[in-house]
């Protein structure tokens, strides 16, 4: 089932790729592998979305439909601006991570989907 707790975690967790992603620009080097970014079942996020947590009610939500989705936006656009801040290109990491850049934009939408999720289960 769906709780807050796990809700507010994710958000947090999610919250703190935006600094990881901006010291791989800043240094052009990352702890985790791309690969692994890019799929979206390896954060505790992806592993409480795929696991058995949530009932079958929760996972034919809408909500979990939203996040499920932006979730797995999140992690493409993530290995890509990881992939660029690894190949050394900077300026266009960067661009990703600016306001309006696809991962802000991404992240954005996740996070608030989340905070949405989160509304409904109080």
């Amino acid at each position: 089932m769906a709780n807050i707790q796990e809700l507010d975690k994710a958000i947090a967790a999610h919250g703190m790729w935006k600094t990881r992603l901006k010291m791989a620009i800043d240094t052009g080097a990352l702890d985790t592998p791309v690969a692994t970014i890019r799929v979206d079942n390896q954060c505790a996020l992806g592993k409480w979305l795929y696991g058995t947590t949530l009932n079958a009610q929760d996972k034919l939500s809408e909500n979990f439909k939203t996040v499920q989705s932006l979730h797995a936006d999140f992690h493409k656009s993530a290995a890509g601006v990881a992939e660029l801040a690894l190949s050394g290109k900077k300026s266009d990491a960067e661009k990703m991570m600016s306001l309006n850049g696809e991962f802000s934009v991404v992240s954005g939408k996740l996070i608030g989907a989340l905070m949405e999720w989160k509304k409904k289960t109080k």
